[in-house]
Protein backbone atom coordinates (compact mmCIF):
# COMPACT_ATOMS: atom_id res chain seq x y z
CA UNK A 1 0.00 0.00 0.00
CA UNK A 2 2.72 2.67 1.19
CA UNK A 3 4.96 1.89 -2.61
CA UNK A 4 1.60 2.95 -4.13
CA UNK A 5 1.02 5.84 -2.11
CA UNK A 6 4.84 7.16 -1.87
CA UNK A 7 4.78 6.45 -5.92
CA UNK A 8 1.68 9.37 -6.12
CA UNK A 9 3.08 11.60 -3.80
CA UNK A 10 6.83 11.20 -5.90
CA UNK A 11 4.64 12.24 -9.07
CA UNK A 12 2.13 14.92 -7.53
CA UNK A 13 5.55 16.29 -6.04
CA UNK A 14 7.41 16.63 -9.41
CA UNK A 15 4.29 17.52 -11.64
CA UNK A 16 4.29 20.40 -8.57
CA UNK A 17 7.76 21.62 -8.75
CA UNK A 18 9.16 21.25 -11.96
CA UNK A 19 8.14 24.60 -13.51
CA UNK A 20 9.54 26.97 -12.32
CA UNK A 21 6.31 29.43 -12.87
CA UNK A 22 4.82 26.71 -10.40
CA UNK A 23 7.05 26.98 -7.89
CA UNK A 24 7.02 31.03 -8.28
CA UNK A 25 3.20 30.61 -7.72
CA UNK A 26 3.30 28.45 -4.36
CA UNK A 27 6.34 30.08 -2.92
CA UNK A 28 6.80 33.64 -4.20
CA UNK A 29 3.38 34.51 -4.64
CA UNK A 30 1.99 34.26 -1.43
CA UNK A 31 4.72 36.53 0.30
CA UNK A 32 4.27 39.10 -2.62
CA UNK A 33 -0.07 38.98 -1.64
CA UNK A 34 1.21 39.12 2.53
CA UNK A 35 3.47 42.07 1.29
CA UNK A 36 0.68 43.76 -0.65
CA UNK A 37 -2.78 43.30 1.29
CA UNK A 38 -0.28 43.47 4.90
CA UNK A 39 -0.16 47.17 3.97
CA UNK A 40 -3.29 47.77 2.34
CA UNK A 41 -5.58 45.86 4.77
CA UNK A 42 -6.25 48.35 7.60
CA UNK A 43 -8.59 50.46 9.25
CA UNK A 44 -6.13 52.50 10.43
CA UNK A 45 -7.39 56.63 8.88
CA UNK A 46 -4.46 58.93 9.28
CA UNK A 47 -3.25 62.00 7.38
CA UNK A 48 -6.82 63.16 6.56
CA UNK A 49 -6.68 65.39 3.90
CA UNK A 50 -9.16 68.17 5.14
CA UNK A 51 -10.18 71.53 3.40
CA UNK A 52 -10.88 74.41 5.97
CA UNK A 53 -14.24 77.35 5.18
CA UNK A 54 -13.11 79.47 8.03
CA UNK A 55 -16.09 82.40 7.93
CA UNK A 56 -15.08 83.79 10.86
CA UNK A 57 -10.87 83.84 10.40
CA UNK A 58 -10.63 84.82 14.68
CA UNK A 59 -8.20 83.65 17.11
CA UNK A 60 -10.83 82.01 18.44
CA UNK A 61 -11.27 79.99 14.97
CA UNK A 62 -7.63 79.78 14.04
CA UNK A 63 -7.22 78.09 17.63
CA UNK A 64 -9.99 75.36 17.00
CA UNK A 65 -7.98 74.82 13.41
CA UNK A 66 -4.85 74.45 15.31
CA UNK A 67 -6.08 71.41 17.66
CA UNK A 68 -7.03 69.67 14.47
CA UNK A 69 -3.76 69.98 12.89
CA UNK A 70 -1.89 69.16 16.12
CA UNK A 71 -3.84 66.21 16.43
CA UNK A 72 -1.87 64.50 13.86
CA UNK A 73 -4.90 63.23 11.94
CA UNK A 74 -6.07 66.11 9.79
CA UNK A 75 -4.04 67.59 7.01
CA UNK A 76 -4.83 71.24 6.07
CA UNK A 77 -5.47 70.48 1.77
CA UNK A 78 -6.68 74.28 1.65
CA UNK A 79 -8.11 76.92 2.56
CA UNK A 80 -11.03 77.42 0.17
CA UNK A 81 -13.29 80.79 0.28
CA UNK A 82 -16.50 79.48 -1.26
CA UNK A 83 -19.00 76.77 -0.01
CA UNK A 84 -18.91 76.02 -4.08
CA UNK A 85 -15.31 75.34 -3.97
CA UNK A 86 -15.40 73.10 -1.12
CA UNK A 87 -18.44 70.84 -2.89
CA UNK A 88 -15.88 70.73 -5.55
CA UNK A 89 -13.06 68.91 -3.63
CA UNK A 90 -15.35 66.68 -1.91
CA UNK A 91 -16.37 65.86 -5.16
CA UNK A 92 -13.27 65.27 -7.04
CA UNK A 93 -12.08 63.36 -4.16
CA UNK A 94 -9.19 65.53 -3.19
CA UNK A 95 -10.53 65.79 0.51
CA UNK A 96 -12.28 63.56 2.71
CA UNK A 97 -13.37 66.33 5.10
CA UNK A 98 -14.23 70.00 5.01
CA UNK A 99 -14.13 71.66 8.37
CA UNK A 100 -17.10 74.73 8.42
CA UNK A 101 -16.79 77.29 10.71
CA UNK A 102 -19.86 79.72 10.30
CA UNK A 103 -19.43 84.10 10.80
CA UNK A 104 -20.04 84.54 14.72
CA UNK A 105 -18.05 81.52 16.20
CA UNK A 106 -15.99 84.00 18.24
CA UNK A 107 -19.19 85.80 19.77
CA UNK A 108 -21.20 83.16 20.35
CA UNK A 109 -17.92 81.61 22.54
CA UNK A 110 -17.61 85.08 24.69
CA UNK A 111 -21.27 85.33 24.61
CA UNK A 112 -21.33 82.12 26.80
CA UNK A 113 -23.20 80.52 23.99
CA UNK A 114 -22.72 76.92 22.26
CA UNK A 115 -20.52 77.58 19.45
CA UNK A 116 -21.63 75.24 16.46
CA UNK A 117 -19.43 74.22 13.65
CA UNK A 118 -19.90 71.62 10.75
CA UNK A 119 -17.76 68.65 9.80
CA UNK A 120 -19.04 67.57 6.20
CA UNK A 121 -17.33 64.35 5.45
CA UNK A 122 -17.29 61.89 2.03
CA UNK A 123 -19.77 59.23 3.30
CA UNK A 124 -19.03 56.89 0.44
CA UNK A 125 -16.62 54.83 2.30
CA UNK A 126 -19.18 54.84 5.46
CA UNK A 127 -16.27 52.88 7.86
CA UNK A 128 -13.52 55.83 6.93
CA UNK A 129 -16.60 58.41 6.93
CA UNK A 130 -17.76 57.49 10.62
CA UNK A 131 -13.87 57.46 12.02
CA UNK A 132 -13.16 61.09 10.42
CA UNK A 133 -16.69 62.28 12.42
CA UNK A 134 -15.18 60.50 15.15
CA UNK A 135 -11.89 62.08 15.48
CA UNK A 136 -13.30 65.45 14.97
CA UNK A 137 -16.30 64.98 17.98
CA UNK A 138 -13.36 63.69 20.04
CA UNK A 139 -10.92 66.79 19.17
CA UNK A 140 -13.90 69.63 19.43
CA UNK A 141 -15.05 68.04 22.99
CA UNK A 142 -11.49 68.71 24.23
CA UNK A 143 -11.04 71.83 23.08
CA UNK A 144 -14.75 72.84 24.63
CA UNK A 145 -13.55 71.11 28.02
CA UNK A 146 -9.98 73.32 27.76
CA UNK A 147 -11.90 76.61 27.34
CA UNK A 148 -14.94 75.78 29.99
CA UNK A 149 -12.00 74.75 32.65
CA UNK A 150 -9.98 78.07 31.23
CA UNK A 151 -13.01 80.28 32.43
CA UNK A 152 -13.73 78.79 35.49
CA UNK A 153 -10.02 78.76 36.49
CA UNK A 154 -10.49 83.07 35.76
CA UNK A 155 -13.66 83.09 37.71
CA UNK A 156 -13.10 80.79 40.67
CA UNK A 157 -9.70 79.89 40.80
CA UNK A 158 -8.37 77.12 40.52
CA UNK A 159 -9.04 75.31 44.11
CA UNK A 160 -12.97 76.10 42.93
CA UNK A 161 -12.92 73.90 39.93
CA UNK A 162 -15.59 71.33 39.90
CA UNK A 163 -14.75 67.62 40.28
CA UNK A 164 -14.26 65.54 36.63
CA UNK A 165 -14.55 61.93 35.67
CA UNK A 166 -11.30 60.98 33.75
CA UNK A 167 -12.10 57.76 32.09
CA UNK A 168 -8.21 55.77 31.03
CA UNK A 169 -8.75 53.25 28.74
CA UNK A 170 -6.30 50.22 28.14
CA UNK A 171 -6.43 47.76 25.67
CA UNK A 172 -5.02 44.03 26.13
CA UNK A 173 -3.26 41.99 23.37
CA UNK A 174 -3.17 44.84 20.94
CA UNK A 175 -1.64 47.42 22.56
CA UNK A 176 -1.22 50.57 20.09
CA UNK A 177 -4.47 49.35 19.12
CA UNK A 178 -2.80 48.81 14.98
CA UNK A 179 -5.79 47.44 13.06
CA UNK A 180 -2.43 45.44 10.62
CA UNK A 181 -1.98 43.14 13.84
CA UNK A 182 -5.30 42.22 13.13
CA UNK A 183 -5.80 41.92 9.82
CA UNK A 184 -2.24 40.56 8.89
CA UNK A 185 -2.77 36.65 10.83
CA UNK A 186 -6.53 37.10 8.61
CA UNK A 187 -4.66 37.54 5.29
CA UNK A 188 -2.10 34.58 6.20
CA UNK A 189 -5.13 32.28 6.86
CA UNK A 190 -6.81 33.69 3.48
CA UNK A 191 -3.59 32.97 1.52
CA UNK A 192 -3.24 29.72 2.59
CA UNK A 193 -6.66 28.21 2.04
CA UNK A 194 -6.94 29.82 -1.58
CA UNK A 195 -3.51 28.44 -2.60
CA UNK A 196 -4.67 24.98 -1.53
CA UNK A 197 -7.95 25.11 -3.23
CA UNK A 198 -6.47 25.85 -6.28
CA UNK A 199 -3.63 23.41 -6.29
CA UNK A 200 -5.94 20.87 -5.17
CA UNK A 201 -8.93 21.49 -7.26
CA UNK A 202 -6.32 21.17 -10.42
CA UNK A 203 -4.92 17.58 -9.01
CA UNK A 204 -7.47 15.23 -10.05
CA UNK A 205 -9.09 17.25 -13.24
CA UNK A 206 -5.77 17.40 -14.43
CA UNK A 207 -5.40 13.78 -14.52
CA UNK A 208 -8.37 13.74 -16.84
CA UNK A 209 -7.38 16.37 -19.11
CA UNK A 210 -4.21 14.91 -20.17
CA UNK A 211 -5.74 11.37 -20.37
CA UNK A 212 -3.55 9.71 -17.73
CA UNK A 213 -7.22 9.19 -15.39
CA UNK A 214 -7.71 5.84 -17.77
CA UNK A 215 -3.73 4.46 -16.58
CA UNK A 216 -4.63 4.94 -13.49
CA UNK A 217 -7.43 3.41 -12.86
CA UNK A 218 -6.13 0.04 -14.40
CA UNK A 219 -3.65 -0.33 -12.05
CA UNK A 220 -3.58 -1.80 -8.24
CA UNK A 221 -4.12 1.11 -6.54
CA UNK A 222 -7.36 1.74 -4.52
CA UNK A 223 -9.50 4.78 -4.37
CA UNK A 224 -7.95 5.81 -0.87
CA UNK A 225 -4.46 5.41 -1.65
CA UNK A 226 -4.73 7.72 -4.92
CA UNK A 227 -6.49 10.37 -2.83
CA UNK A 228 -4.11 9.98 -0.14
CA UNK A 229 -1.36 10.31 -2.36
CA UNK A 230 -2.77 13.82 -4.19
CA UNK A 231 -3.64 15.63 -1.57
CA UNK A 232 -0.59 14.56 0.98
CA UNK A 233 1.74 16.91 -1.20
CA UNK A 234 -0.75 19.72 -1.56
CA UNK A 235 -1.00 19.36 2.27
CA UNK A 236 2.35 19.48 2.91
CA UNK A 237 2.53 22.63 0.66
CA UNK A 238 0.16 24.44 2.73
CA UNK A 239 2.31 24.12 5.62
CA UNK A 240 5.07 25.52 4.14
CA UNK A 241 2.81 28.15 3.35
CA UNK A 242 1.73 28.56 6.44
CA UNK A 243 5.44 28.91 7.70
CA UNK A 244 6.93 31.33 5.00
CA UNK A 245 4.37 33.70 5.81
CA UNK A 246 4.57 33.18 9.50
CA UNK A 247 7.85 34.32 9.03
CA UNK A 248 7.03 37.52 7.12
CA UNK A 249 4.08 38.62 9.10
CA UNK A 250 6.20 38.36 12.36
CA UNK A 251 9.80 39.79 10.84
CA UNK A 252 8.52 41.92 8.67
CA UNK A 253 5.09 43.48 10.21
CA UNK A 254 6.07 43.08 13.58
CA UNK A 255 2.91 41.02 14.28
CA UNK A 256 3.41 39.60 17.86
CA UNK A 257 3.07 35.93 18.14
CA UNK A 258 2.19 34.71 21.79
CA UNK A 259 0.81 31.54 21.62
CA UNK A 260 1.98 27.96 21.16
CA UNK A 261 3.58 27.22 17.98
CA UNK A 262 3.10 23.68 17.85
CA UNK A 263 -0.87 24.61 19.08
CA UNK A 264 -0.79 26.77 15.95
CA UNK A 265 0.47 23.40 13.23
CA UNK A 266 -1.90 21.21 14.76
CA UNK A 267 -5.20 23.83 14.13
CA UNK A 268 -3.31 24.29 10.40
CA UNK A 269 -3.21 20.93 10.15
CA UNK A 270 -6.93 20.49 10.67
CA UNK A 271 -7.44 23.82 8.44
CA UNK A 272 -5.67 22.33 5.98
CA UNK A 273 -7.86 18.98 6.02
CA UNK A 274 -10.74 20.91 5.42
CA UNK A 275 -9.01 22.87 2.92
CA UNK A 276 -8.21 19.95 1.11
CA UNK A 277 -11.45 18.11 1.40
CA UNK A 278 -13.28 21.04 -0.18
CA UNK A 279 -10.71 21.43 -3.14
CA UNK A 280 -10.59 17.71 -4.00
CA UNK A 281 -14.76 18.24 -3.96
CA UNK A 282 -14.15 20.40 -6.60
CA UNK A 283 -11.63 18.31 -8.38
CA UNK A 284 -14.08 15.42 -8.63
CA UNK A 285 -17.15 17.16 -9.41
CA UNK A 286 -15.16 19.59 -12.11
CA UNK A 287 -14.75 17.98 -15.69
CA UNK A 288 -12.00 20.50 -16.76
CA UNK A 289 -9.28 22.55 -15.56
CA UNK A 290 -11.21 25.60 -16.40
CA UNK A 291 -14.41 24.44 -14.37
CA UNK A 292 -12.18 24.04 -11.26
CA UNK A 293 -10.67 27.61 -11.49
CA UNK A 294 -14.00 29.16 -11.31
CA UNK A 295 -15.21 26.98 -9.34
CA UNK A 296 -12.64 27.68 -6.82
CA UNK A 297 -13.20 31.27 -6.32
CA UNK A 298 -16.88 31.00 -6.84
CA UNK A 299 -16.56 29.13 -2.86
CA UNK A 300 -13.42 31.23 -1.65
CA UNK A 301 -14.93 34.99 -1.91
CA UNK A 302 -17.83 33.76 -0.18
CA UNK A 303 -15.57 32.21 2.41
CA UNK A 304 -13.87 35.14 2.82
CA UNK A 305 -16.67 37.68 2.72
CA UNK A 306 -18.59 35.32 5.54
CA UNK A 307 -16.28 34.44 7.67
CA UNK A 308 -15.30 37.60 9.81
CA UNK A 309 -12.62 38.12 7.72
CA UNK A 310 -13.80 41.67 6.70
CA UNK A 311 -16.78 41.98 8.18
CA UNK A 312 -17.89 41.11 12.06
CA UNK A 313 -20.23 38.01 11.80
CA UNK A 314 -22.28 39.52 14.46
CA UNK A 315 -23.33 42.28 11.48
CA UNK A 316 -24.75 39.24 8.88
CA UNK A 317 -28.18 39.07 8.60
CA UNK A 318 -29.26 35.71 10.85
CA UNK A 319 -30.65 33.95 7.73
CA UNK A 320 -26.97 34.12 6.00
CA UNK A 321 -25.04 33.59 9.75
CA UNK A 322 -26.02 30.11 9.80
CA UNK A 323 -23.61 29.23 6.84
CA UNK A 324 -20.75 30.51 8.08
CA UNK A 325 -20.57 27.50 10.35
CA UNK A 326 -19.75 25.44 7.06
CA UNK A 327 -16.96 28.34 6.58
CA UNK A 328 -13.55 26.40 7.56
CA UNK A 329 -12.15 29.94 7.25
CA UNK A 330 -14.33 31.25 10.22
CA UNK A 331 -12.89 28.94 13.12
CA UNK A 332 -9.15 29.04 11.76
CA UNK A 333 -9.45 33.02 11.65
CA UNK A 334 -10.32 32.60 15.38
CA UNK A 335 -7.63 30.16 16.39
CA UNK A 336 -4.37 32.08 14.84
CA UNK A 337 -5.63 35.29 16.07
CA UNK A 338 -5.91 33.91 19.45
CA UNK A 339 -2.68 32.27 19.14
CA UNK A 340 -0.82 35.43 17.37
CA UNK A 341 -2.69 38.55 19.25
CA UNK A 342 -3.70 36.96 22.71
CA UNK A 343 -1.62 34.01 23.27
CA UNK A 344 -4.62 31.27 24.44
CA UNK A 345 -4.39 27.61 24.36
CA UNK A 346 -6.28 24.83 23.36
CA UNK A 347 -8.48 25.07 26.38
CA UNK A 348 -9.91 28.30 24.78
CA UNK A 349 -9.54 27.23 21.23
CA UNK A 350 -10.96 22.87 21.08
CA UNK A 351 -14.34 24.15 19.81
CA UNK A 352 -13.12 25.51 16.66
CA UNK A 353 -10.47 23.41 16.41
CA UNK A 354 -13.52 20.25 16.98
CA UNK A 355 -15.40 22.33 14.31
CA UNK A 356 -12.74 22.01 11.87
CA UNK A 357 -11.58 18.40 12.16
CA UNK A 358 -15.66 18.06 11.64
CA UNK A 359 -15.71 19.47 8.43
CA UNK A 360 -12.45 18.06 7.14
CA UNK A 361 -13.95 14.43 7.85
CA UNK A 362 -16.98 15.60 6.29
CA UNK A 363 -15.59 17.09 3.15
CA UNK A 364 -13.05 14.13 2.76
CA UNK A 365 -15.72 11.35 3.22
CA UNK A 366 -17.80 12.83 0.49
CA UNK A 367 -15.11 13.48 -1.83
CA UNK A 368 -13.92 10.17 -1.50
CA UNK A 369 -17.44 8.69 -2.39
CA UNK A 370 -18.16 10.68 -5.23
CA UNK A 371 -14.49 9.85 -6.56
CA UNK A 372 -15.39 5.85 -6.08
CA UNK A 373 -18.90 6.59 -8.47
CA UNK A 374 -16.47 8.36 -10.55
CA UNK A 375 -14.36 4.86 -10.90
CA UNK A 376 -17.19 3.16 -11.14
Amino acid sequence: MWERVRSILIKEFIQAFREPRMRMVIFVTPVIQLLIFGYAASNDVRDIATAVYDLDNTPASRELISRFLDSGYYRIYEYVQTEQRARQLIDRGQVRAVLHIDKGFSEDLNGGRTAQIQMIVDGVDSNNASIVLKYGLEIARQHSDRILISRIQHSRGAADLPGQVRLVGRAWFNENLESRNYYVPGVIANLVMLITLILTSMSIVREREIGTMEQLMVTPIRPFEFILGKTAPFALIGFMNVTLVTIVGVFWFKVPIRGSLPLLFGATALYLMSAVGLGLLISVICHTQQQAMMSTFFIFFPAMLLSGFVFPIANIPAAIRWITFANPLRYFLIIIRGVFLKGVGFDILWPQMAALAILGLILLSIASRLFHKTLD
